[in-house]
């Protein structure tokens, strides 16, 4: 046990002279207002829940403003613990410089006094603006909420509500483009364009500001295609900075909000004070490592991109030295080394821009980005904190990153490390370096949790993305009693505005909808078993689509339809003549039965 506290004392003491020696360089702007301007900022998960709530009981002026201002004080608070980590990041560097010295040894508590000036900065500054019911931790459901930019959906429509259609398009476009397989937005999108006072000017992205790196990227990856390769060479310089930046932004924002207690991260046995201090560190650390996670994961998409960093400079290096900026070229490709010290293709590119300068010796003396060799010089730091926690901690960690030396992972958790890495590359050397996802998010593949239904047909067969026919979803009794369900209690057109034929006039449409299903059994018209089996059948459908397509959410019902359609006699032949694709359901003159999600 005394070694275990041994190497507790060793790691907390190092973990706080590591984080003295981050410096933030990103440009912060200045503190959003003080407390004259802004008052204290309320907790924004809370204003946002006044604001639905508002909102479904069609306050309309009252949900735009609580929306809004929720939106305001989630940017404010963050931009709060910016300034403020920014003020307070040189506090108490004087006790700092007495660690380990003449003065004062690493042992010595009183010589720890700045990492207690420190976070009293933090709190008082932080204090000035923002109420303490603010500066707690809110739940993964409101992450998950903000993140999805759900705020802006509510904000559409109300503001569609109060006439206000040049916000209304501003809010919609905003949402779209991190939702951009969204149907019905698209179609209010287009509806917006066509009414009168609405330009193209209004629909800009709300959010543009903390997804600058993406909007770079591809207008780098555009350039590239158009072969204009000093612009390309520009724009993917910019896509690195502005990369790099988002990165440290995330990492400040990890050390400096508040987090949850040990015990609520699952950490187990945390019981003395050096164990508490360890397990809060790592999990900040952990924070500041996902930062990669976050920042390389395009909005709307729920995977990351591998390697995004190492990607731009590859990108970088390329364009510039096709655009005849050599040296720049040489710079980006040995920042790019430093992820992968012996990639065969990097030390080729490397040895050929040498040998296009001619020789120049000076060439062999330019260095690598400092930025990045902060980046990697930290990002290792942590790491290599990390790996100790998990094998003298028990603590869970999950690297993000592909280029992670092999040195750094301790020899008792190569082997498992080794595994993954190898499972990765894999991937990669197939090709699926990233999973085949569509703008939704979904991507199929997944288990099909049900005894006795197969896939019969997948996306390959049928010839598109994300489609798949299943079978054995149904018995065969419980199709008979859904068939005689539908001869029983279907109507003409229901469901479809009353049309009988809303798709072709060649046959005609009936249907039945769970709610009539159900009225038809309190009246006494059907079994109340079969229109409780209608129910049971969507949600056996909705189970079975989000597990096979891996939803990265839950999925609802919008409404569940029992259709039944039918062709009409003597048409079969004219149909099938104009290639129509039911002729062949109409010519087998079948009924066709089938739930609508």
């Amino acid at each position: 046990m005394a070694q275990l506290l041994t190497l507790l004392a060793v790691y907390v003491a190092f973990h706080f002279v590591l984080s003295a020696s981050h410096q933030v360089n990103a440009a912060a702007p200045g503190v959003v207002g003080s407390a004259n301007v802004l008052s204290l900022l309320q907790p924004y998960d809370l204003l946002y829940y006044s604001g639905v709530r508002a909102y479904f009981g069609q306050e309309w002026q009252k949900a735009a403003e609580l929306l809004e201002k929720s939106i305001l004080t989630k940017e404010s608070l963050l931009s709060v613990r910016r300034q403020c980590h920014k003020d307070c990041v040189t506090t108490g560097r004087e006790a700092l410089q007495n660690l380990d010295s003449e003065e004062g040894s690493l042992w010595d508590l009183w010589a720890l006094d700045w990492v207690q000036q420190r976070a009293e900065c933090l709190r008082f500054c932080i204090r000035r603006s923002v109420t303490p019911a603010g500066q707690l931790p809110v739940s993964s459901d409101i992450e998950y909420e903000f993140g999805t930019r759900n705020p802006y959906n509510f904000l559409q429509v109300t503001y569609y509500k109060l006439e206000k259609l040049q916000k209304a398009a501003s809010a919609a476009h905003t949402y779209f483009v991190a939702n951009p397989s969204h149907l019905e937005m698209r179609n209010n999108i287009e509806k917006y364009r066509r009414m009168e006072g609405v330009t193209e000017e209004d629909f800009q992205d709300r959010e543009f500001l903390n997804e600058k790196h993406w909007v770079l990227y591809d207008a780098a990856v555009q350039l590239e295609a158009a072969f204009d390769w000093a612009q390309a060479s520009k724009k993917w310089k910019e896509c690195v900075n502005e990369t790099l930046r988002q990165t440290e932004e995330c990492r400040v924002q990890c050390e400096v909000s508040s987090q949850r207690l040990p015990e609520d991260r699952g950490v187990n046995s945390v019981d003395g004070v050096f164990e508490k201090a360890a397990a809060l560190s790592l999990s900040l650390l952990a924070c500041r490592q996902y930062c990669v996670i976050q920042v390389s994961t395009r909005p709307g998409r729920i995977s990351a991109q591998e390697d995004y960093l190492p990607t731009q400079l590859e990108h970088l290096h390329i364009a510039q030295f096709k655009a005849g900026d050599v040296r720049g070229a040489v710079q980006s490709v040995r920042s790019l080394l430093l992820f992968y010290p012996s990639d065969k293709d990097s030390l080729d590119n490397l040895q050929l821009y040498y040998e296009t300068l001619g020789g120049d010796t000076e060439s062999q003396d330019i260095q690598p980005s400092q930025e990045i060799v902060r980046y990697i010089s930290h990002s290792l730091q942590e790491k290599e904190l990390l790996y100790f926690g998990m094998e003298n901690l028990a603590f869970s960690f999950t690297d993000p990153d592909l280029w992670t030396p092999e040195e750094v992972v301790p020899e008792s958790l190569r082997e498992a490390w080794r595994a993954e890495q190898e499972k990765m590359n894999e991937k990669i050397k197939g090709g699926y370096q990233q999973e085949e996802v569509d703008d939704s998010g979904f991507f199929s593949g997944g288990p099909v949790p049900r005894v006795g239904v197969t896939i019969t047909m997948d996306d390959e067969k049928l010839n598109g993305t994300n489609r798949v026919v299943l079978d054995g979803v149904m018995t065969e009794t419980e199709c008979d009693r859904i068939l005689q369900l539908a001869t029983a209690a279907v109507s003409a057109g229901d469901g479809y505005r009353g049309r009988r034929s809303p798709h072709t006039p060649h046959e005609t449409f009936e249907g039945l909808t769970v709610l009539r299903a159900v009225k038809l059994a309190q009246d006494g018209m059907i079994n109340q078993t079969d229109a409780r089996l209608l129910h049971e059948l969507g949600e056996r459908a909705r189970d079975l689509l989000h597990s096979y397509f891996r939803s990265p959410s839950g999925l609802h019902i919008s409404f569940t339809h029992l259709v039944c359609r039918t062709a009409i006699t003597g048409t079969t032949l004219f149909r099938f003549l104009k290639f129509d694709l039911s002729a062949h359901v109409v010519e087998l003159e079948t009924l066709q039965c089938f739930s609508v999600l």
